[in-house]
């Protein structure tokens, strides 16, 4: 039995956690580009208003820019990064695995 896309969203949508600021026009692009894939609700910090959040990110990817971008536990990376992915056709079976 194959999964409806809904289902697959609904699955999905509590697994993309983005690490943000609130003026930040890559990570903007970033949420168009998963948002276009079928995600609906992608979890932001906000690391301008949660300062304590920049260590984090920082720690977890050894990365200092936003956004930083995760699927599941899989760390995908900033724009570019998942730019990348989507280009070599590999974003939408990572969103289907997360």
């Amino acid at each position: 039995m194959s999964s409806s896309p809904s289902a697959i969203e609904a699955q999905v949508a509590s697994k993309v956690v983005m690490y943000s600021t609130t003026v930040c026009p890559y990570c903007q692009m970033a949420e168009r580009l998963l948002k276009a894939r079928g995600v609906e609700h992608i979890e932001k910090i906000l690391i301008d208003r949660e300062p304590g959040r920049r260590e984090e990110m920082m720690t977890r990817t050894g990365r200092r820019t936003v956004p930083q971008v995760f699927i599941g536990q899989q760390h995908v990376g900033g724009f570019d990064d998942l730019s990348a992915l989507d280009r070599r056709g590999g974003l939408v079976p990572m969103l289907q695995t997360a």
